[in-house]
């Protein structure tokens, strides 16, 4: 397998999720735990590679550092458990951010590349998660013997689109985006009585039981609150992690769209 040196997904975008800027606050009680069922810390390195077009054996680690703070920021604040594993990787890309900071003197370089500490490992990944993609899509003996015992389809789409699994890193993007459309000065108002995550699970679940699928944004077009945008994205999280839907998304479009299963 080849590894190119620079992974390239679409236009530059430099920015990470902006918690000051939403004003999450602690919008509900409920808590997403998505330790083990999303993707892990150097998949979240991944994606900011990929979101900022850059070269993988030139990685701008004060931006990359950054940004990968800014999204565990951006969990916690939303109350969304995740794995040590991922503060680990923050340490370490802070450690390598210092080293790089160092002036270095004549006579007194290093032996290697701050950055290879990371880049070495990354590679590595994604070579055993290629070989992984690739294991996983061979025709396995007797996969067919058994027959389907549900009548859901499964999901499919029309438009002839290639489709994409979409993991939390991108929803996270997606969601962001959702917020930004939203008046600068709105703030969650607390005092409000606002749907449960569990209740907003059952409204998603009848509207995909209806329509089968729905676009991301369809699911905050009738939402003006902030409270209940936020508890919609937990909801989508929890039906992700208990295996209800699946989420992928449009490569020549890049609508992301969430099928009931």
């Amino acid at each position: 397998m080849t590894l190119g040196p620079t992974l390239t997904t679409g236009p530059v975008r430099k920015q990470m999720p902006k918690v000051s800027d939403t004003h999450l606050g602690q919008p509900t009680d409920y808590k997403v735990d998505l330790e083990d069922v999303f993707e892990g810390p150097m998949d979240l390195l991944v994606h900011l590679i990929k979101k900022n077009e850059v070269d993988i054996y030139d990685i701008p680690i004060a931006l990359i550092t950054d940004q990968y703070l800014g999204y565990i920021k951006w969990l916690k604040a939303m109350d969304i458990g995740y794995a040590g594993d991922f503060l680990v990787m923050a340490a370490t890309l802070a450690q390598i951010k210092s080293r790089m900071l160092l002036p270095v003197h004549e006579g007194d370089e290093e032996d290697e590349d701050p950055r290879s500490e990371i880049t070495k490992p990354l590679l590595e990944y994604l070579e055993m998660k290629a070989a992984a993609d690739h294991l996983a899509n061979r025709n396995l003996l007797g996969e067919k013997t058994f027959i389907r015992t549900h009548t859901k389809q499964p999901y499919l789409d029309d438009s002839g689109d290639e489709l994409v699994r979409v993991g939390l890193f991108e929803l996270i993007d997606a969601f962001q985006k959702v917020l930004d459309k939203m008046a600068p000065d709105h703030r969650v108002d607390m005092t409000t009585e606002r749907i449960s995550v569990k209740e907003r699970i059952t409204q998603i679940v009848d509207l995909l039981e209806v329509k089968g699928s729905a676009a991301f944004d369809e699911l905050f077009d009738k939402l003006v609150e902030k409270g209940d945008i936020i508890v919609t994205f937990l909801a989508v999280l929890e039906m992700v992690k208990l295996n209800l839907v699946k989420v992928v998304q449009h490569v020549q479009t890049g609508i992301i769209r969430i099928f009931y299963l």
